[in-house]
Order: structure tokens, then C-alpha cells, then sequence
């Protein structure tokens, strides 16, 4: 081989490593949600992925896989290609509680998953129908206290925040109430509002329309002050709970061992798409505030919750039924 042909071969060699290396997304990208449509993680998922295509050119499709607390999703996303073509979009709960709850989960959230972004975080809201007799917080727990294990309290599945938002209630106020699982939030708002279930303490994000129209009544809000969003309905503390400080969080994680440079693609489409100025507000206005971290703070915050929450299902002995 003479030395000119060997040049162009080695140059068109690298030539089509680099354009391998700048071909990401070179297929359609499936955002995951573990959960059922209707609910607060599909809802962030749905607002994200259209500003996501228009920023790598590629569609963006979101797809839920429900079931086992949201661990059927994330194991889904764990054994996919690393190529940042499959992610998932959680809430909490499966990366910080159900493998404290659950007897096994197939990922280890520390270990399984590259961490791109917390992307909202949203405090929980006590919400009755309306027409329930409960107008306060003291309402339901003069009730709880009446009528032991006998007012239902809805939940988006066992292990999410609105479960462990329940738990720590009737920790607090030494009462005991009925937990009522569902396959995701929506199922569980629908069931609500029809009035088959007493009580839930959903993200407010998830409600806040139905606050507004009526349908559902506010009793207290789980935020250190109370939202703006909601200004006549007391924080828990103010109602005469304390330590009922909780926010959920929706965050976006992809398989372990994406390549530097595509997970920076990544994580710079899903921020670029949380602060972009129609998402944003679709956000606040329902009562999401804006975290948009870096994957090293994503990392070490979820390092800290989860250590928060096994201390809490370790210390009451919650259980996933």
C-alpha cells in the first residue's frame, strides 16, 4: 500500500469516528415515566420532551410503564443501551424509597443509573372532595381518632411520597388510617374526586386544577411556608402538625455508562427544555419550583434522601402493602 493511500485511509477512518461520535441522537429518544399517564412524573415528562426534540433534532416519545412502584420502569431503563436514547423520568420514589420498601428492586438507583438533572420539586397538599364533611386538618384527625382505621387515604402506589406523606400524618397526630394503593396519581385523583376514597396528599401540582375548580378542598400544605399558589391554606405546621415538612421531586436519569459527551447532550436538552420560557411557567404555575441541577449535585442529593427516607421506613417499619 502506498503511503498516500494509507494517509487517506487513516484520515477516513477518523473522519468517521468523529462523525460517529457527532451523531447523537441518531434515533428517536424515549422518555420513560414508571407510572401511569395523569399524574405529576408524566406531566413533567409530556412538558419536557417537544423542547428536548427541537434541541437534538430528534423526535422525543414518551412512554409509561407502570407497576411495583414505579421499579418496573426504572428496571426497564437500567437494562437499556447506555446511549442516551432511552431515559426515564421518576418521581422520588423509585430511587430513593421503594428500594428501602420493596424486598428487592432489579437496579441499584446508586450504582445502575447516570444521575442528568433534579428537574422540579413541589410541596404535598392534604385534599378532601368537596363534598366531604372534613374542612380543617383537625377535621380528619378528630375523625381518624373516632373512627380507627376506617378513613381511606389514597396514594399514587406504596412507596411514593403521598404514601409516606400519610405515614408520617398519622405518626404525628398517633392515628391510624386506612392506605389505598393505585397504579400511579391519575388513577388515584380520578378515584378521589368520585368520592370511593377519603383523603389523599398528592404533589399540588397534580390537584391544584381541581383546587381551583372546586372540586377538591385544601386543608394544609406540606412546605416550610404556605404556597403562593394556594395563600388561605395553611401549612401543616400552622394547622397544628409539625415535621410535615416533604417535597416530592421529578428528576431524570438515564442507563449507567453514557459516553461524556452524549450525557452532556443530554443533560444540556433536558435543562435547556426545563428553563425554557413556556415549560417554566406551565411549571410555576402549577406550583413546580425549578431545580435544574448539575448530574454531581443530582448525585449527592439523592445520596441524602435516600439515607432520609430509609431512616423514616426503618424507624416506623413501613411496609409496601
Amino acid at each position: 500500500m502506498k503511503l498516500t493511500q494509507l494517509v487517506l485511509g487513516i484520515s477516513s477512518l477518523i473522519f468517521s469516528a468523529a462523525v460517529f461520535a457527532q451523531s447523537y441522537p441518531n434515533k428517536p429518544i424515549t422518555l420513560v415515566v414508571p407510572f401511569p399517564p395523569g399524574g405529576s412524573t408524566d406531566s413533567v415528562a409530556r412538558a419536557i420532551g417537544p423542547k428536548m426534540s427541537d434541541k437534538l433534532g430528534q423526535s422525543v416519545i414518551v412512554e409509561n410503564k407502570a407497576g411495583a412502584t414505579g421499579t418496573v420502569g426504572a428496571g426497564f431503563v437500567k437494562r437499556s443501551e447506555p446511549d442516551g436514547c432511552t431515559l426515564l423520568v421518576t418521581s422520588l420514589g423509585p430511587l430513593v424509597i421503594a428500594p428501602h420498601l420493596l424486598a428487592s428492586v432489579p437496579y441499584d438507583p446508586a450504582k445502575d443509573f447516570d444521575f442528568i438533572t433534579v428537574a422540579v420539586q413541589s410541596p404535598n397538599v392534604m385534599v378532601v372532595p368537596a363534598s366531604s364533611p372534613f374542612k380543617s386538618v383537625a377535621d380528619v384527625v378528630a375523625a381518624l381518632k373516632a373512627n380507627p382505621n376506617k378513613i381511606s387515604f389514597a396514594s399514587a402506589g406504596s412507596g411514593s411520597s403521598d404514601h409516606l406523606t400519610a405515614e408520617i400524618f398519622w405518626d404525628q397526630t398517633k392515628t391510624d388510617g386506612v392506605h389505598v394503593p393505585y397504579k400511579g396519581g391519575g388513577p388515584a385523583i380520578i378515584d378521589l374526586l368520585g368520592g370511593q376514597v377519603d383523603v389523599m396528599t398528592p404533589n399540588i401540582n397534580a390537584v391544584i386544577q381541581h383546587i381551583n375548580s372546586g372540586k377538591l378542598r385544601a386543608l394544609a400544605v406540606t412546605s416550610t411556608k404556605r404556597s403562593p399558589l394556594l395563600p388561605n391554606v395553611p401549612t401543616f405546621k400552622e394547622a397544628g402538625v409539625n415535621d410535615m415538612v416533604i417535597y416530592s421531586w421529578q428528576a431524570v436519569v438515564a442507563p449507567k455508562g453514557l459516553k461524556p459527551d452524549v450525557k452532556a447532550k443530554v443533560q444540556s436538552s433536558v435543562i435547556s427544555a426545563i428553563n425554557d420560557p413556556q415549560v417554566k411557567k406551565s411549571f410555576t404555575d402549577v406550583g413546580f419550583e425549578i431545580v435544574a441541577n448539575t448530574p454531581e449535585q443530582f448525585a449527592k442529593y439523592q445520596a441524602e434522601e435516600s439515607a432520609r427516607w430509609k431512616k423514616l421506613i426503618d424507624t416506623r417499619k413501613i411496609t409496601a402493602n
